[in-house]
């Protein structure tokens, strides 16, 4: 078993990631090749037959022997490329392990512990009940991108027509779909780290080039706006921006949004991401402020949201883009050819959940408070392990600790922890308690733990790692 832990924490492929013109035809005299890629294939035309198609011409198979018969089972490079998420694949490791009969605590999913409210659920009940099933429009039913619209007007200021919104199968596909539509290959993106595992992936897979660009606990993992302004060339094309934060849980200050808004204003070319799926789970004083609200930045911002979070809806894969309408269009047309539209049961669902009032009514308030208390609890005893630094997060779920303090300790019949991987593997292996190494997040200082747990659950782990952190002894005292 401790193989296998250790397996998966250092080697997270073995949770398998999953990703998700026109024909022209030719009749009697017309002949047509079509090209894929560089590669032409001869066509011929099919004559005295009332069919309407194309015919391809005999190529001699003695043209072509391959030199070795077995199979190829390669994969492309753009895949081979890619970086499985190491979330993903904890939190797969972690159920695992619960289903073999291991206790783990798993504290490293990005995911509500509560149920969807019954609101939700009895909308998308009666949705089936009602024959709703079928296919909707690419962007969605128009009954829910005029809800969507309601609400960014009520929540955020933002005026938006229902041709200006996007319906996808999550906000990773919007985000997917948004970076796919602007970036052409080798544009420069923009990422302050900590990031959400998937941004720089997902730039990858744009054939763009993510710039990572580093900020620190203490200023709370915020932008300072000389650093942005060094980093932005003619090559920049998108910045992404989330607020509140996954996975320090910072929010960004109005004031300091203000100051990037400036920036930005500057660069014709620079556009904004704005990731704002977390922004009905925030603790006051902190407030959320959209970033397209400001002067001159709707024309430039993709704003990202969905359901998953607020409402506890993960399983039913909703979320949305809103924007300018051709950079809306050019989404949908990806979509068109990768997934369509979102379910048709799931937007029911999302209308109810849009109905439940300003920032998702009582039954979001509700959560936000347990969020709270389970914050206000890890956050007290965090601060009494010694060496442990913590910005206290201002929304969203997660506490993104700093632990090198302790990097470099020896532990008999383990090793020497040299960085947040090691962190995760010890603390996994000693108290059963599955968190999420920090390098995933661009930050390897710091381990991300998600308090989308019950406060019981909360208080058993608290309790296992503090016996297990109290063990350690850095190498050379800070």
């Amino acid at each position: 078993m401790d193989a296998l832990r250790s397996a998966a924490i250092s080697q997270p492929n073995i949770a398998t990631s999953y990703l998700r013109k026109s024909t022209a035809t030719s009749v009697n005299s017309i002949n047509y090749s079509p090209s894929w890629g560089s590669r032409k294939v001869p066509m011929k035309s099919v004559s005295g037959s009332s069919s309407i198609g194309v015919v391809r011409s005999q190529v001699d198979s003695a043209s072509y022997e391959p030199a070795d018969m077995s199979l190829d089972v390669s994969v492309s490079p753009r895949a081979n490329s890619l970086k499985p998420s190491k979330t993903m694949a904890i939190t797969d490791l972690a159920t695992a392990l619960v289903q073999s009969g291991v206790p783990v605590i798993g504290l490293a999913a990005g995911e509500p512990d509560f149920d969807t409210p019954a609101p939700i659920v009895e909308a998308g009940m009666n949705a089936i009940r009602d024959g709703h099933t079928r296919y909707t429009p690419n962007a969605g039913t128009l009954e829910i991108r005029k809800a969507i619209c309601h609400k960014l007007t009520d929540e955020n200021g933002l005026s938006y027509t229902p041709d200006q919104i996007l319906v996808s199968n999550g906000a990773k596909q919007a985000i997917m779909q948004s970076v796919l539509a602007v970036c052409s290959p080798g544009d420069e993106v923009i990422i302050p780290a900590p990031f959400w595992v998937s941004y720089p992936e997902i730039v990858r897979l744009a054939d763009a080039v993510p710039v990572i660009l580093p900020t620190n606990i203490a200023d709370n993992f915020l932008l300072k706006i000389e650093d942005l302004a060094s980093a932005i060339n003619e090559k920049t094309r998108l910045l992404f921006i989330c607020s509140p934060s996954n996975p320090t849980g910072s929010v960004y200050p109005k004031e300091l949004l203000e100051k990037i808004a400036d920036l930005v204003r500057n660069y014709p070319r620079l556009l904004v991401i704005s990731d704002e799926i977390y922004e009905h789970i925030i603790y006051p004083p902190a407030k959320h402020t959209s970033f397209a609200s400001f002067p001159g930045m709707w024309e430039r911002t993709l704003t990202v949201n969905g359901f998953s979070k607020a409402f506890a809806m993960t399983g039913w894969r909703l979320g949305y883009l809103a924007g300018p309408k051709h950079f809306v269009s050019a989404c949908g047309k990806i979509q068109s050819q990768m997934t369509s539209g979102a379910s048709s049961i799931s937007q029911k669902g999302g209308v109810a959940a849009l109905g439940l009032g300003y920032a998702g009514g009582e039954e979001v308030a509700t959560m936000v408070t347990a969020f709270q208390e389970r914050r206000d609890f890890l956050v007290k005893g965090f601060k009494e392990l010694k060496g442990v630094k913590i910005s206290e997060p201002q929304g969203a779920f997660y506490l993104f600790l700093d632990f090198s303090y302790y990097y470099g300790a020896e532990v008999e019949g383990f090793g020497v922890i040299k960085g947040s991987e090691d962190l995760c593997r010890y603390i996994l292996e000693k108290a059963e308690v599955a968190l999420v190494p920090g390098d995933a997040f661009g930050d390897d200082n710091c381990i991300r733990m998600s308090y989308a747990a019950s406060l019981t659950t909360l208080k058993e782990a608290m309790q296992k790692m503090k016996g297990v952190i109290n063990f350690l002894r850095p190498s050379v005292p800070v």
